[in-house]
């Protein structure tokens, strides 16, 4: 598509003599100004932090594409998204979906019960480290029938990105307190008995299955799409010694499927 000049240029002058803007406003400066360069059906921002809940920023879904794509995926399916393990790498720049995910993710059974349910064909995500151990990725996503993005929208994209690392900075940058009030809000609320500290749901799924650091890690990594081999180079072990940990697992949990497995620790983590 051509870029919308006009559409661009109004997108800039609403930033003009602002030191701040709200979530939203940020939110819908970036929707303006992604929209006069590239054709896209959704956009979302999240904040990352570890291995929290990610904040949900901004986003342009109606009632029930939000269910979906934030209040189920902030449930717990964000865990296993390619997006949120990029995020705490700490990578930074203009990155697709498919490039990130891992070699079986696609036929995991994360993808399968839920990354399908949101009809996208593609996602691609300006990731942007925004200081205190805050990662922000602003998605934009475009549906099946959109198809995917061509690969000159998809320059145009990595030519903006420095722009936008600087916009996002200064607009979304001391994220930090938000995080603090979550993590203690959900931390009272998940105390049991005798325990002290917050224990982010992520860790206090392992800790209640009673997996050990090894299991924990390899499971973790079956479900967000990896195979054995996958998992062997990962963890640096043998394919085979990977495939026994997996039996182990699945007999010390009672289970026989990667399907009772993301059921179980979809459970667990509520």
């Amino acid at each position: 598509m051509s870029t919308d000049l006009e559409g661009l240029f109004a997108a800039f002058s609403a930033t003009i003599g602002r030191p701040a803007m709200a979530d939203t406003e940020f939110g819908e400066t970036f929707r303006q100004m992604m929209a006069a360069l590239v054709r896209f059906d959704y956009v979302v921002v999240f904040a990352y932090r570890g291995k929290e809940r990610p904040i949900d920023l901004y986003s342009t879904f109606d009632p029930e594409e939000h269910i979906v794509f934030v209040t189920l995926y902030q449930a717990g399916p964000y865990l296993l998204d390619p997006f949120y393990h990029t995020a705490r790498e700490r990578r930074e720049g203009v990155l697709r979906m498919r490039e990130l995910a891992p070699d079986r993710f696609f036929s995991s059974e994360y993808y399968r019960t839920y990354y399908v349910q949101t009809g996208l064909a593609e996602e691609i995500g300006f990731f942007v480290n925004a200081g205190e151990d805050v990662t922000i990725v602003l998605s934009l996503m475009r549906r099946e029938t959109t198809g995917i993005f061509p690969p000159a929208e998809f320059m145009t994209l990595r030519k903006v990105e420095p722009l936008v690392t600087d916009m996002v900075r200064h607009y979304w940058s001391g994220l930090a307190p938000r995080f603090d009030a979550q993590l203690a809000a959900g931390g009272r609320s998940r105390r049991k008995p005798g325990q002290t500290g917050n224990i982010p749901p992520a860790d206090a799924v392992w800790r209640d299955l009673n997996l050990t650091s090894r299991e924990t890690a390899i499971v973790e990594l079956v479900l967000q799409g990896h195979s054995s081999e996958s998992i062997g180079l990962k963890l640096n072990i043998s394919t085979g010694t990977v495939k026994v940990h997996r039996r182990n697992v699945y007999r010390k949990l009672g289970i026989s499927s990667q399907t009772q497995l993301l059921s179980l620790y979809l459970k667990n983590l509520s």
